[in-house]
């Protein structure tokens, strides 16, 4: 590990980066972990739109319940450090879940 500070992307805001600068270590975690929960929400909100685009519908599966849309995909969500696997669709401008269940069903 490099005894210098990381350099920030060329294209970061001025403000953002004097921001993260003067934050705490502590801080700058939860920062990074709301990035990415942000950014793969972004993401699962992109692909959602997309697939509601699609003019395909595509068969249902044998284990989706029958108040899930058959238009509905598998998104996996981390809560108190475990995984667990919901069913994810658009009703207009919201994005809905149902449980499905965990990932590791053993762990």
């Amino acid at each position: 590990m490099s005894y210098e500070p990381p350099t920030p992307p060329a294209n970061f805001p001025r403000e953002v980066v004097n921001t993260l600068n003067e934050s705490t270590p502590n801080r700058l975690r939860d920062v990074a972990r709301y990035a990415e929960e942000l950014a793969e929400h972004k993401e699962r909100e992109a692909r959602l739109e997309e697939e509601s685009d699609d003019a395909t519908v595509q068969e249902r599966p044998n284990d989706l319940p029958d108040d899930v849309p058959a238009k509905a995909t598998i998104t996996i969500k981390e809560i108190n450090d475990n995984r667990y696997y919901y069913w994810q669709w658009r009703e207009g401008d919201k994005i809905k879940s149902k449980y499905k269940g965990p990932v590791n069903p053993n762990g």
